[in-house]
């Protein structure tokens, strides 16, 4: 078992807005469209897509101000589960004792975890609850 047999590509990268309504504005001046708009909790979140390219953006968490200031890249994970269990096995540094939810997202939310990478770069596993 190992974690590639349970991701199928890339999902969207993350990037924190300091003020998100002026970042969707920025992404549509691009081209992009907002694929999805969601509260989480009190803060909201947009994902700005342009072809196969998606930008997760939302506000409430720090924003570095700074070139490197993605937060994450996330990958489209084919079954969660199995993934996070791969990943602990395979000895990866995983950033999150269980696996995380956000059921605001899409139809019927997410189910996510995190790992590190040799630049502390953070590479998230997502699975879109279908």
């Amino acid at each position: 078992m190992a974690l590639n047999d349970y991701f199928d590509g890339l999902q969207h990268v993350g990037i924190p807005s300091k003020d998100l309504d002026k970042t969707i504005e920025f992404y549509k001046s691009l081209g992009f469209d907002q694929a999805g708009a969601f509260h989480n909790g009190e803060n909201r979140c947009a994902f700005m897509r342009y072809g196969n390219l998606t930008v997760e953006t939302w506000e409430g968490d720090p924003v570095a101000m700074e070139n490197g200031a993605i937060n994450h890249i996330s990958m489209n994970c084919t079954d969660v589960d199995k993934a996070f269990a791969a990943a602990k096995e395979q000895g990866f540094n995983v950033l999150d004792d269980e696996i995380q939810s956000i059921p605001s997202f899409w139809d019927n939310g997410i189910r996510f975890f995190n790992i590190q990478g040799p630049n502390h770069e953070k590479i998230e596993f997502c699975q879109i609850v279908k």
